[in-house]
């Protein structure tokens, strides 16, 4: 590393709060500087494209900027297409997620890494150094749940998704890709009652029980990964 470089870092949050105070402790350090900010999952995937920084900083909530198609990318879908577009980017999810099942399929997309935003500015900024280096970076605790690697999906051999209604489907992907009840509502033109009615009905007729569970069959079934 020469002596003068910096780490150039685009943050991809929909919080205009949280990117100025990422921005603030990222520009004061003499190793990093903040050369771009999204707010949406397009912005975040052109802005990849157009400035080639060496991290991506990536809210997996990430809204769309289309507003209320159910099939906009959320923040995971634009990991993936980051990677598609440019492999050799470095993309370090910064969630509010606790969740193994949202961990795995950041590794499984391409992420290299998985930080909490409740995490100190210590961890990110080492988060943000050890994936510019190459490595992987995970908190000891996201580290112990992966030993022996990240395993991949096995296909689903039973048909319990056709019993789905399309919308059943539409609100499992949304809510798999880390959309709140109220996003989905907003999205699907629906109340959040409804909206949690179908979770209800899915998870009933798939017999999951909590949201990781439920990202874990979508994985499985392929389903973060369409682009509709």
């Amino acid at each position: 590393m020469v002596s003068n470089e910096r780490i150039r870092v685009l943050i991809a949050d929909d919080h205009a709060i949280l990117r100025s105070g990422l921005r603030m402790l990222l520009d004061v350090q003499p190793d990093t500087v903040v050369v771009g900010e999204a707010e949406t999952s397009e912005q975040a995937v052109a802005l990849d494209a157009q400035l080639k920084p060496d991290i991506v900083l990536m809210d997996l909530t990430l809204p769309s900027s289309a507003g209320s198609p159910a099939t906009v990318p959320s923040g995971l879908e634009a990991i993936h297409r980051i990677k598609a577009n440019r492999p050799e980017a470095r993309v370090l999810a910064l969630t509010m997620h606790d969740d193994e099942g949202y961990l795995r399929a950041v590794l499984e997309a391409g992420g290299a890494g998985y930080v909490l935003k409740r995490a100190a500015d210590s961890e990110l900024l080492s988060a943000i150094r050890a994936v510019w280096q190459g490595g992987t970076y995970l908190h000891p605790q996201h580290a112990r749940l992966l030993l022996g690697g990240v395993p991949v999906a096995e296909p689903v051999v039973d048909d319990s998704y056709e019993q789905l209604s399309p919308r059943e489907q539409q609100v499992l992907r949304l809510i798999a890709l880390g959309h709140t009840s109220q996003e989905v509502a907003d999205m699907l033109s629906l109340s959040v009652k409804t909206v949690e009615t179908y979770k209800s009905r899915l998870m009933a007729k798939l017999d999951l029980v909590g949201r990781a569970a439920l990202v874990r069959y979508a994985l499985q079934r392929g389903l973060l990964e369409q682009q509709e």
